[in-house]
Order: C-alpha cells, then structure tokens, then sequence
C-alpha cells in the first residue's frame, strides 16, 4: 500500500499535540501580557468607538491584565465585557485564553441554532443555499475552536515564533468563514441576509479580536523569547522533516504512474477498485496521519468531488494534467450559489494533488462557475491544470501552494483569502463574454490583521488564442479589491501585453482603493511597464526587505512543509531560468 503504518498511540499522541501547539501559542502571549501588567506599569485607557463599558475603574490585577490583553482589538467594548463577565478575579493567563475561546465557541454555536430558524423565512431559493453554506461554515469554524481548546496547559515555548504564525492562520481562516457566510446573501430579496447578520455580529467580533490580539503581541514575543529564525514543522521533527510528512510521501511524488503503488486506483475502464472518483473517496481513513494515495486513471471524470474536512493527508495523482480530468458545469447562472458550484472542493488539511485536471465546463456564459475549491491548510498542487471561465479557482482559506500549474479563465479567476503562493505557473487568459473585462486576481483579505493574500511568483500572464486578438478590446487587469484589506503580490514574472496600462481595476467605486495592498516587483515584459499604473494608496513600492516577506518561506511558512514533500519548491526568490 502506498502509506506508512503507524501505532494508533502514536496517531493520538500526533493529535494531542498538534491542538497542545496551536493553543500553546496563545497561552504564551497572554502570559507575556500578565508580566507586563504585573510589572507595575498601567496601562492606557482603550478607545473604543463602542464606549467604555467595564472600562472605568479597572483596578484589579485580573483586571488590568484583561485591560492589556484587550487593547489592541478593534472591538476592545465587546472583548472587555465578555472577559470582565466570566473571569471573576482570575489572574491565570491560562484560564483567561480558556475564557475568550469558549466565549467565541459559544457564540458560534448559539448563531449555528439561530440561523435553523431561519429556514422558514428563505423564500430566495439563493437564500436556502446561502444559508445551508453558513451552517458548513460556521460548523468548521466551531470545529476549530473545539480543537484548538482541547489541551491548554502544555507549552512548547521554543518553537513560539512558528506556533503564531500556525495561529494566526487558523484565526484567520474563521474570519473568513464568517464573512464568507454573510457575503452569500448579496444576491438575495428576501430578510434573511440581514438577519444573519445580526446573528454573527458577536462571533464576527470575538474572532477579529483574538486576530488582533496575536498579532499585535508578535512583536512582543520576538523580544521575549530567543527563538530559532529556522523552525521546523508543526508537529515536530522526525529524521529531519515534519513529523505529518511520513516517510513514503516523498518518494510517491517520484513514482511513475506505472510503478505508483495506491491505496486505491480509480479507473473507468474497471482495471481499479473503482470507476467513479465519489465511490472511492468513502474509503479514506478519517482524521488520518499517513499518507492516503488515489491514483487516478487517464479519463474524463464527470463528477462533483468533495473532500471532508476529516479526510486529511490525501494524495491525487493523475496520468497527466491533460489525461487525467474532473470536470463538472454547476454555475451560478443555473442557479447555483458561488459556493456551491465547484466541481471539486478539498476541505481536509496536507492535501496533495499532482498530474490531474480540474474543469467547471459551464463557460462564459455561465459566470460564477468554480472548477477547484481549496479550504485545505498546507495544501500543494503540482503539474495541475485548473480550467474555468469566472471564478476558477476559488483559494478559500488557509495556507496553499501551486507549483507549475495551468490556471484558465476570464474574470477573477483566482479568488478568495487563502495566504497562497504560485510558482512556475502559467495563468491563462480566456476569451470573455463581449464588453466584459478580465481579471486574473481578486483577493479577499477583508481586516488588516489577516495573514493572507495571493503571491504570483516567476508565472507567465499570458492570453490564450481566441482571445489574443481581442486583448485589447477586453483589457485584463492583475487583479480588483475582492476584500477591503486585499493583498496581492506579483513578482519575478512575465508578463504579456494583455495587461492593461493601468494594471489594477476597482471593484466598486472607491471600495478598497485606499485601504488594499497591491505590489509589482521585478517583473518583466511588455504588460509589466509601470509608467501609466493606478495611483491608489493600496499601491505598493516595496523595498528588498518587504519583499522577502512575501518569498514562500515566510509568507505560508514554506520551509517547513513543502521541500519534505518532494515537490519542486523556491524558499526565496528565484532565478528565472529556473526549471523543473
């Protein structure tokens, strides 16, 4: 079988403390915040636009460390109340964290139960699916919580600087799983949008707050702790690599396709266990630590695939990103919420796809139509083709890597508010319906806090050949302000003529023109003149060092994950005749 063995203590042991690490982190920092406060130095008044209840008269000890903890969030009247009401005159930073999570838990779980009540009022039949979208979202961001909370009194302070970042990306991704459950209501007519909103306004606030208060104490820690520049992974090391990376994974991603020894081989000529993609995926171990191998054979799967959330440390691999294609044409103008329309979704962390095709076939005419979901964190796509027209790829949330890809499609066609890096990649360009202009980006970094955005890295932007000779009748832009924070990067590329002078398009009026964060750094060819580009404040001239944080080393942690997998990988920035 093409996976590792391990003892079920072990896999336990393995669990325990990847959720031991990840609250770890925050336990250090409330720690680090009680010292300051017991040091004797009292702390400025919060503003906050809210108003000062619980604000006055803060004398306590457990007070002032609440005072502390709160003072760099943006909602500090919501976070003081909710700290203020349960903590009694507790001073444990421990108990403290344990507070502000399980208040954040139960306001999920307290919106989870309001919004089945609302089923009865959805008379936009977008409005039932948004709503069931936001029972999944709300549901996966309960579960993170949950087990982030599970184990609290163990530390690992050696590794604080990598545990944060870990942190910082899975509270990002509640963020965004809010905002994506309120976002699904746009196009409906009836009330239950705006219900929901209310519903979620003290979840939305809770998570924005634990956001901020991370990272606005990293810099605190990086004073406090002598940690090591060059961490490891997440779960600790074994022979070298992180400890999730079994011994076999490596050397899977070098297997032919004729030597590859699967857990299960998909073949619709009946030479596998299974014809059909959905049959076989019910085979996958839940919440497994090894490796999980499906090979699948060349042919044209029409399917909607969907990888649960327990189904981790999967890998796909395919004859070929040509040979080896899912294809699916759910579309929004069939009736389909965005959501909802991808024709695979991978929602189960260290995903590894390599050698396969992912198509949404609705066209231009279909608009909103996903091909790929990816809501997976750690996740690697290798020599993938990703086919579409609006919206093919919909890199949701979490940390993602794309290595010599083929990315198609007309407007949007990346989108979300993953924190992800394309490297080697061809973006391709589409024929678009008339009058309708393109955009390769759209990012969906909605708070300054987030730790996301998209990198394009040594790609080429480039147009395919129905729409070549219409480049400059229907003008494509890098990308528009999908969030009012959006972040994205492109550098080290080339880029074709199909770009438009001023490189960057609005989303809506003067939504995210000021306040988004968009950088062009040593780019080439004749779209990467810069001379006539927009003039936003969002624009970015980024000096050497700024840019190095942008590099898959220390924008997704890279190093930590992604060489030990065997995929081809650039910590840094690149030379361009690189090849693979």
């Amino acid at each position: 079988m093409g996976r590792d063995n391990f003892s079920k203590n072990t896999i336990q042991e393995e669990k325990k403390r990847a959720t031991i690490i990840v609250i770890s982190s925050f336990i250090v920092l409330c720690i680090i915040v009680a010292v300051i406060v017991a040091n004797n130095r009292e702390p400025k008044k919060p503003e906050d636009k809210q108003g000062d209840h619980g604000g006055k008269n803060m004398t306590s000890t457990s007070n002032k460390a609440i005072v502390a903890i709160c003072h760099p969030t943006p909602y500090k009247d919501t976070c003081l109340q909710t700290l203020t009401k349960v903590a009694g005159n507790t001073t444990d930073p421990k108990e403290l964290a344990k507070f502000a999570l399980m208040a954040a838990i139960k306001s999920l779980r307290g919106a989870k139960k309001d919004s089945a009540t609302l089923g009865q009022l959805a008379k936009d039949p977008l409005s039932g699916q948004a709503l069931e979208s936001c029972r999944e979202l709300v549901r996966t961001a309960v579960a993170d919580l949950r087990d982030s909370f599970a184990h609290i009194d163990s530390l690992e302070p050696s590794k604080l600087n990598k545990h944060l970042s870990d942190l910082k990306a899975w509270l990002s991704a509640a963020t965004t799983y809010l905002q994506t459950c309120q976002d699904g209501f746009k196009n409906t007519t009836d009330q239950v949008g705006p219900k929901i909103k209310d519903i979620l306004m003290a979840s939305r606030q809770l998570t924005s707050n634990g956001l901020a208060i991370v990272a606005g104490l990293e810099s605190t820690t990086k004073d406090l702790s002598n940690v090591s520049k060059t961490h490891r992974g997440l779960l600790g090391i074994r022979g070298g690599f992180p400890s999730w990376v079994d011994a076999g994974k490596r050397k899977l991603l070098q297997e032919s396709p004729e030597t590859i020894k699967a857990d299960i081989t998909v073949a619709q000529d009946g030479s596998g266990q299974y014809k059909t993609i959905r049959d076989a995926i019910h085979k996958i171990p839940k919440q497994g630590n090894a490796t999980f191998v499906i090979y699948i054979k060349e042919g044209v799967y029409k399917e909607n695939v969907i990888l649960g959330r327990s189904m981790t440390h999967v890998m796909m691999i395919g004859d070929g990103a040509t040979k080896t294609k899912i294809t699916g044409n759910l579309n929004f103008s069939a009736g389909v919420q965005t959501f909802k329309t991808a024709t695979v979704a991978i929602n189960g962390n260290h995903f590894i796809a390599k050698d396969i095709g992912f198509e949404n076939s609705a066209g231009a005419t279909g608009h909103q139509a996903v091909a790929l979901k990816v809501q997976s964190d750690m996740s690697i796509f290798y020599r993938c083709r990703i086919d579409g027209y609006q919206d093919t790829l919909y890199a949701h949330t979490y940390r993602q890597f794309y290595r010599n890809c083929t990315i198609t499609g007309t407007i949007d066609i990346i989108f979300g508010n993953a924190a992800a890096i394309f490297q080697n990649c061809n973006l391709v360009v589409r024929k678009p319906l008339d009058k309708q202009q393109c955009t390769v980006t759209a990012q969906g970094r909605n708070e300054k806090h987030e730790v996301t955005g998209f990198v394009i890295q040594n790609c080429n932007i480039t147009a395919d050949k129905e729409y070549y000779p219409l480049r400059f009748n229907n003008p494509t832009y890098l990308g528009r302000p999908l969030g009012q924070h959006s972040k994205t990067i492109v550098m080290e590329s080339q880029i074709d003529d199909l770009i438009s002078a001023e490189g960057w398009l609005p989303w809506a009026g003067n939504f995210g023109l000021d306040t988004s964060f968009y950088s062009e750094h040593n780019n080439r060819g004749p779209g990467a003149v810069q001379t006539k580009r927009v003039t936003w404040k969002g624009i970015k001239k980024l000096t050497p060092q700024e840019v190095d944080g942008f590099t898959a080393a220390k924008f997704i942690q890279g190093d930590d994950w992604i060489p030990a997998t065997g995929v081809p990988y650039t910590s840094g920035l690149t030379n361009v005749d690189e090849e693979d």
